[in-house]
């Protein structure tokens, strides 16, 4: 049997790790000295909350290394493989800690893979590996699969404000006011070998909304996938933007409208929305 681990950053609810069984490692959240675990006392919900109460920036760290070598050690004992899929090691060091993790194990039958992506996209890899895993594939079988439909993943957002990436040190104050009173609205998309890249700005959140559906008619949505649409904190942008995708002809049920958690929703801010899909 394959057990696959991920963290926290995938976004999936605990119900959702739980249906796929999957299990999840959850990210250190820290406002100011007070620290959370997401998924186990910091939902969604208060996370954006806290977010708009506190003036600071919140940081996110790593999954516990020390649980992960626990689900490792787990495995090799029950003569299991193991699969942990994490975030984007060109967003954190999670993929090397992993990778330093599986040597002390010392076992051939654990695995690590880098899934260049985040939140949604990650998702998606997720939910293909515990498809595969049902269908009796081996973890090696199942990292092939995966990285072959990594670089199809098509993951944009329209940021709402330019305040996070103030608050983080990416952008200057000057920077920072014009484009506020300008009403720019960044576009954000994870490029293919896992950054975060700005290709476009929009005037306001409608050209972004837009600027959006012009990206999915260029690389269509295959069907063997989901398409999801995503959001932070506040669903109304979401369900604006999946209406124009359904305008489009395309399926989103009101399930795939998801909420984006802390380790992109402190960089991002509240009010942001994306989409993400394999692409045909």
């Amino acid at each position: 049997m394959v057990r696959i681990i991920t963290d926290s950053s995938a976004d999936l609810e605990p119900q959702e790790y739980e249906k796929l069984n999957i299990t999840c490692i959850p990210l250190k959240v820290m406002f100011g000295q007070q620290e959370y675990l997401e998924n186990v006392n910091l939902s969604k919900d208060q996370f954006y909350s806290l977010l708009g109460q506190t003036g600071g920036f919140p940081k996110t760290s790593q999954p516990s290394p020390q649980r992960l070598l626990e689900l490792f050690e787990e495995a090799k004992e029950a003569g299991d493989e193991a699969l942990y899929i994490c975030l984007s090691a060109a967003l954190s060091g999670t993929y090397q800690t992993a990778c330093a993790t599986r040597e002390l194990v010392e076992s051939e039958n654990c695995y690590v893979m880098d899934s260049k992506n985040a939140t949604g996209g990650l998702r998606l890899l997720l939910e293909y590996a515990a498809r595969l895993r049902d269908e009796g594939k081996s973890a090696k079988e199942i990292m092939t699969a995966l990285e072959a439909i990594q670089d199809k993943i098509v993951l944009y957002a329209c940021m709402d404000t330019l305040e996070y990436m103030y608050r983080g040190g990416r952008i200057s104050q000057t920077v920072y006011k014009l484009g506020t009173l300008a009403q720019v609205k960044p576009i954000i998309r994870v490029a293919e070998d896992g950054h975060i890249e700005v290709p476009a700005k929009a005037m306001g959140m409608r050209k972004g909304m837009e600027y959006l559906c012009k990206r999915v008619e260029d690389r269509k949505p295959g069907t063997e996938h989901n398409f999801y649409v995503m959001y932070t904190a506040d669903r109304k942008n979401g369900e604006l933007l999946a209406e124009k995708f359904r305008a489009l002809g395309y399926d989103i049920p009101d399930e795939r409208i998801i909420n984006v958690g802390a380790a992109i929703g402190a960089h991002v801010g509240p009010n942001a929305c994306g989409m993400v899909y394999v692409e045909g």
